[in-house]
């Protein structure tokens, strides 16, 4: 009985410590200006709110796919931008933004949005609405593979 309870809980912990290292790294805008100096890359920006229900199954179910968490980390910086935070400011190009106002500059009016932007900053499309896994990494896939061309 006892090795069948160390095996469990072996097993927990293994899974607790795997799923902890299966997350998307997220930065701030102001944190994806200096990067993208250094080292450029696109950007895909996840425009949100507190009350969204699809957002938050988003961070729920493909934010923490394997396939999503790998394919996102690899290819661009990936940021978090609370569409009506009006507090945490940064500036962009010359002009303070609050978040709110970067979301409103960047046409965005439903949620959850995705903004893929290049290594210039520019914006190149939007992704409105909630994406299971592998569709959000096709369609990620596809704009990569159109941008490049």
């Amino acid at each position: 009985m006892k090795r069948v309870i160390w095996l469990l809980m072996v097993m927990f912990t293994y899974q607790v410590a795997t799923a902890q290292d299966n997350k998307i790294t997220w930065y701030s805008f102001e944190e994806v200006i200096d990067l993208v100096e250094k080292n450029p890359k696109m950007i895909l920006i996840d425009v949100y709110t507190d009350w969204c229900g699809w957002c938050k199954k988003m961070d729920k179910d493909t934010f923490t796919d394997k396939e999503v968490v790998d394919y996102v980390n690899h290819n661009f910086y990936a940021v978090k931008l609370n569409a009506e935070d009006k507090n945490k400011k940064f500036e962009f190009r010359g002009k303070e933004y609050s978040e709110e106002t970067m979301a409103r500059a960047m046409r965005v009016s439903s949620y959850p949005n995705f903004v893929i932007m290049d290594a210039a900053m520019e914006n190149i499309t939007q992704l409105p609405g909630y994406r299971e896994p592998k569709p959000f990494v096709a369609a990620l896939n596809s704009l990569l593979d159109n941008f490049k061309n």
